[in-house]
């Protein structure tokens, strides 16, 4: 089975959907059998790569409610182990992030991309880090075990940028408006941050059809609260 994760590293629902998807996938005795790829996606694809303050980025988004958001987010991801730390994130745009978790799937394996993906995720809302800074993305790579001088000379240089932008705009073509969105085998797409129920039932459903080689053509959508839309 293949999950493609249409994500954006600055949406909070992306690292809290991963984290309940990852527990779908710990219950899903087949999970040996499943490979998942990260796709790129940018909410905000205008923003500079020299950060800001997220809470001043967002001010315009959701003016006095805003507080409410934030702490409604961050209990959330309290629930699932993730600890955000709203008050010292970054805005900051995320398409070189993306072609390095392009360059980990590409040549390390979707294994290394996701492990990757969840640093970055780390970085930008546990630690308050600059997830667009070539620097500290060098640093991630080396430590899910990617090549330094390899990732240094590739961070440099325009490669991927073509692919992953290409990627982004297959998104649209798709349908997808907001993020995360888990797409299985092509057929069946989910979402937003589901509860892990939902993600693992879906597991199970696309494998039982696969298994039967009774493969539907047609693809459901199901939306929820827990997504992030552009």
């Amino acid at each position: 089975m293949h999950v493609d994760i249409y994500s954006d590293i600055a949406c909070p629902w992306c690292y809290i959907g991963e984290r309940r998807f990852a527990r779908a996938l710990a219950a899903f005795p087949q999970s040996d059998q499943v490979e998942i790829v990260f796709r790129p996606y940018q909410l905000d694809p205008s923003l500079s790569e020299t950060p800001i303050p997220l809470k001043v980025r967002l001010q315009d988004k959701f003016g006095p409610r805003l507080e409410t958001v934030l702490r409604h987010t961050a209990s959330t991801a309290k629930k699932e182990g993730l600890d955000f730390h709203f008050e010292e994130a970054l805005a900051v745009n995320t398409l070189t992030a993306h072609r390095l978790l392009w360059l980990a799937a590409q040549e390390y394996g979707a294994d290394v991309q996701r492990t990757l993906a969840n640093r970055l995720f780390e970085a930008h809302f546990t630690n308050g880090e600059n997830v667009a800074d070539p620097e500290l993305l060098a640093d991630l790579a080396a430590q899910v075990g990617m090549a330094g001088k390899r990732v240094v000379a590739f961070l440099a240089s325009d490669e991927g940028l073509r692919e992953v932008q290409e990627e982004i705009a297959q998104a649209q073509r798709l349908g997808i408006r907001a993020v995360p969105t888990f797409v299985f085998d092509g057929r069946v797409a989910i979402q937003g941050a589901q509860p892990a129920s939902a993600f693992l039932q879906v597991l199970e459903e696309v494998h039982q059809e696969a298994t039967a080689s009774n493969l539907d053509e047609s693809t459901d959508d199901a939306c929820a609260e827990g997504s992030c839309a552009a």
